[in-house]
């Protein structure tokens, strides 16, 4: 990635985004074609059956995947990870069953077809089409080739891994830290300061430590560009080059326009709905963003057979279509060269920067659901941090290609105030009010966030479910926290 390869990007796109854009007209618009789509007769039978998929997928992870470290009663997890959240549309007459031997979970909505979420190992836990009892791939070991984090020296492993400074004001840093735990409407569990390289500062809520994997939600993005990343380093894919989809290249096809630049910026045209909606009335077949998460669908198919909505390059969108066709565009390059898709991120990426702790999860059909469904601890997000605050360096070796960082940081060309980069959110137009303009984050649902300020050396890592409003509480933090550091 070059520097006159952006300018001349940004050149041929300036003329075709009206400048001036705001978000609150963009998601105006994206709200309103939502709005159109979702004026069929609302299927209370297919939303209540969709809810009961998610709500096995997450009843599922939280007991084989967080319970790998955590352990947790299907009642607890199901108390503190779904039924206070309006986000998964649990009702009072949904029921549950748990298969112990196969590690399977069935949930039951009254009046709708029963659904079923198995666990795969290492690749975490599948919504079942229905009426199935298997998937339909093999699971793969995934082992991490790090030795004990314990004895070796941290970032890569945990030894070494805390540290003041004289220049710090620690009465300030505790009583951020100590703030952000006590805001019991946004349930923090887990909160990592790095300065200088070094944790400064970590609180985790009980029962949750810094190896615990937590649902991460759409922070799992930033890792698609990540290891996009990786592979353009190795002369796999080429940013500019038109998108390597095979069913997008026939003749007249429009989808042969989009790049995969386009897709890194959320700006590929496809027709992908994402309903601005929370709760019952978002479980929808037409609301297809969140359909990958609650039916089973194979989702590299699902994104890619969409047409074009707008041009590519000429309209910014978040869906989730766009990470799940890079996602396609990464499994065809590793299968190339003849390696194991399932294993790639842990060895390409996470095995060279000390992540241990990572359950990627996948659909049926073997296919990362990565713009989602992934899990990490919140010091191994630090560690995801400090790759990028580094310049995609770790420990003197080059893991991302020179200019990369700068890359997933420069706003997308279609994207309103500056809004968005490559899989990263940018404070450019400074939404994260009091916090340096050069910061960006990964970013999940329900306050799940990476977030790394260059201009002063930080990253701030914050996991566990919100169901208040979170990215000013994230600002609020970030502003705390910056004021007992120099």
């Amino acid at each position: 990635m070059h520097d006159t390869v952006l300018r001349n990007r940004r050149s041929r796109r300036r003329s075709e985004f009206a400048a001036g854009l705001s978000l609150a007209v963009c998601m105006a618009s994206n709200h309103a074609r939502a709005q159109g789509r979702l004026a069929e007769p609302f299927d209370t039978a297919y939303s209540r059956e969709a809810r009961a998929a998610f709500g096995a997928h997450n009843l599922c992870a939280g007991l084989w995947v967080v319970g790998r470290v955590y352990q947790r009663s299907p009642a607890q997890v199901l108390a503190e990870d779904i039924r206070p959240f309006q986000l998964f549309g649990w009702e009072t007459d949904f029921s549950y069953s748990i298969d112990s031997v196969h590690r399977a979970v069935t949930v039951r909505a009254p009046g709708a077809t029963p659904r079923v979420a198995i666990f795969n190992g290492d690749q975490g836990c599948s919504i079942l089409s229905r009426g199935e009892r298997a998937i339909h791939f093999k699971p793969v070991r995934v082992t991490p080739k790090l030795a004990d984090a314990a004895t070796q020296p941290w970032p890569t492993g945990d030894a070494g891994a805390v540290a003041s400074f004289p220049e710090i004001n620690r009465r300030a840093l505790d009583a951020a830290l100590d703030w952000t735990m006590a805001q019991k409407d946004h349930n923090t569990r887990a909160l990592v300061v790095v300065y200088r390289g070094q944790i400064v500062g970590e609180r985790y809520a009980a029962g949750w430590t810094k190896d615990t994997p937590q649902i991460s939600w759409s922070e799992g993005k930033s890792v698609v560009g990540a290891l996009i990343g990786v592979l353009v380093g190795r002369g796999d894919i080429k940013v500019d080059a038109p998108a390597p989809i095979a069913e997008w290249h026939g003749h007249g096809d429009p989808r042969a326009k989009i790049s995969v630049h386009d897709l890194l910026n959320m700006s590929s045209g496809l027709d992908f709905l994402y309903a601005q909606k929370i709760g019952p009335d978002a479980f929808t077949r037409d609301n297809k963003h969140l359909r990958v998460y609650s039916d089973a669908v194979d989702v590299f198919s699902y994104a890619i057979n969409n047409p074009l909505a707008a041009r590519p390059g000429t309209r910014w969108s978040y869906q989730n279509s766009d990470p799940l066709v890079l996602g396609k565009i990464i499994e065809s390059a590793v299968t190339a060269r003849h390696e194991s898709y399932l294993t790639f991120p842990q060895r390409a990426l996470f095995d060279e920067i000390g992540i241990r702790s990572a359950v990627l999860e996948t659909d049926a059909w073997g296919h990362f659901i990565l713009n989602g469904f992934d899990y990490l601890s919140a010091r191994d997000w630090a560690r995801f941090g400090l790759l990028h605050l580094r310049d995609g360096v770790w420990n003197g070796k080059r893991i991302l290609p020179a200019g990369w960082v700068k890359f997933v940081t420069t706003p997308a060309p279609a994207a309103p105030q500056q809004l968005y980069g490559g899989m990263f959110w940018l404070n450019r137009s400074e939404e994260l009010k009091g916090i340096p303009r050069d910061a960006y984050w990964a970013d999940g649902a329900m306050g799940q966030y990476t977030l790394i300020i260059p201009t002063r050396d930080v990253v701030i890592v914050r996991l566990g479910p919100s169901s208040d409003v979170p990215r000013p509480f994230l600002a609020e933090i970030g502003r705390r926290v910056l004021a007992g550091l120099p």
